[in-house]
């Protein structure tokens, strides 16, 4: 195996139909290490991987978040498990919240509670970046406005609505909500109607004119930087944001120095993912949000040669030293079934702030990228089946087609090596960038950011 300490070690990998599972489980268990899946569904794209040592069945964290936890906690308990890692929203808080009940079994790359309250909170956090001195939309809650002559987001004020945020919810309740409202200057929105339908008072944040929209990802030891990685987003989930669904490595040393001072502000612990606009006047990254776990483009960050999921177990299984970050730049990859949905949002989606994009001019940009940038997160020549197991799910009769295709359960076979992958873009340019964890400026060309050697960038050619 590569550097793992022990043939029989174990990673366990909660999720539910989350594209950052299908890597973690590409890349671990291409290096040898068990991967285990543990999901409330019998169909996650991941499951049917050749990648998928075992699957198990635990209870849905939306309807009982400590029957999930339990559940979490027993298969922590084997003694092979060595680290859990977080998918989705709920598995960084129960981790975090219930950190003494999962370490006295395995060891975790997550921050303290006092940190993941300032991650989830969006008013502390936004405080916190005050404090930092890092930018951040001017941050309300939606009682506390008295003046709508601008323009502004109302979303939910929590990543996760649990009873350690929410006095009112009982223990195993929790909701994710998702909303986003566009309030055009002077319109004055119906607060009693947000409330009802976010579960919560929500708060309001000023509406930032974006150039473009960025990515930042760490992975942070205890305040230090150990691997990190940026990306540019060219499309979302929806022609008005989201996650992405097409985007490229880049690196951006103002982006980074701003990135770097909020995290080490925070003392911060475990995977970092941060979104940041880049502001159409100033030209500053301003903070969207951070998300505490693997993030929905962890496949393109993969691709780029950040192995986010390898440094993950690197790290949690006491083999810091052998973690050699760096990524290419330039390196681009679809999430397909996002880029159907961001094409669907052209006719269904509706915003006050951003403008609707033709839709034939939207597909025709959809179709071009694909075709000269024919790299995607879950379609693999050498490992189909996540990806038709996930075109099943979404069709109505996708059950009936699993049943007739068998091979979408395909596990990974003793002795198989890595195959070629489906438009895997060799022909394709692209610059590395390997970059120092403790440096803060560029010399010679070369790009701080992560390893402990001297960085480079070298051009091989134009992308």
């Amino acid at each position: 195996m590569d550097g793992e300490p022990g043939s029989e070690d174990t990673v366990l990998i909660p999720t539910g139909y989350d594209p950052a599972s299908y890597p973690c489980v590409r890349s671990l268990g291409s290096r040898g290490v068990r991967t285990l899946l543990a999901s409330e569904f019998d169909d996650v794209p991941a499951s049917a991987s050749r990648f998928c040592d075992e699957v198990t069945r635990v209870p849905a964290p939306g309807d009982d978040l400590l029957a999930y936890k339990d559940a979490l906690v027993g298969l922590a308990a084997r003694p092979d498990v060595r680290t859990v890692v977080p998918i989705r929203p709920a598995d960084t808080y129960v981790l975090s919240k219930f950190r003494e009940e999962f370490e006295r079994y395995v060891t975790l790359v997550v921050p303290e509670m006092e940190t993941m309250r300032t991650v989830h909170d969006r008013v502390r956090l936004a405080a916190a970046c005050e404090e930092a001195g890092v930018p951040v939309p001017r941050t309300r809650r939606l009682g506390e406005m008295d003046d709508w002559s601008g323009q502004h987001i109302i979303k939910s004020r929590y990543n996760i609505l649990v009873d350690e945020y929410m006095p009112e919810y009982e223990p195993g309740e929790n909701r994710v909500v998702k909303d986003v409202t566009h309030v055009r200057q002077g319109d004055t929105p119906d607060t009693d109607e947000l409330v009802e339908r976010m579960g919560h008072e929500p708060i309001v944040q000023e509406f930032i004119p974006i150039e473009d929209e960025y990515m930042f990802a760490g992975l942070y030891d205890h305040g230090e930087p150990v691997a990190t990685f940026q990306h540019k987003q060219i499309r979302g989930n929806s022609y008005t944001g989201g996650g992405g669904v097409y985007r490229k490595s880049m690196y951006d040393q103002e982006m980074e120095d701003v990135a770097r001072k909020l995290l080490s502000h925070l003392d911060y612990h475990g995977i970092a993912c941060i979104e940041y606009m880049k502001h159409a006047e100033t030209g500053e990254y301003v903070l969207t949000e951070i998300n505490p776990r693997m993030w929905q483009s962890l496949p393109s960050t993969v691709r780029a040669g950040a192995d986010f999921p390898h440094y993950y177990w690197q790290l949690a299984t006491g083999q810091k030293d052998r973690i050699e970050p760096g990524y290419e730049l330039g390196v681009g990859s679809h999430l397909l079934y996002g880029e159907v949905g961001h094409l669907l949002s052209v006719l269904t989606d509706d915003s006050d702030l951003v403008e609707r994009p033709s839709f034939v001019r939207r597909a025709w940009e959809i179709a071009a990228s694909c075709y000269d940038e024919p790299k995607f997160d879950i379609l693999r020549f050498d490992d189909p089946a996540p990806f038709l197991r996930g075109v099943a799910h979404m069709l109505p009769d996708g059950e009936d087609l699993r049943g007739k295709l068998p091979f979408l359960g395909g596990r990974r076979r003793p002795g198989d090596d890595d195959g070629p992958e489906l438009g895997d873009g060799s022909e394709g340019a692209s610059a590395t960038v390997t970059v120092e964890a403790d440096s803060d400026a560029a010399v010679d060309g070369t790009v701080p950011g992560q390893s402990d050697e001297s960085p480079t960038e070298s051009v091989t050619s134009d992308d």
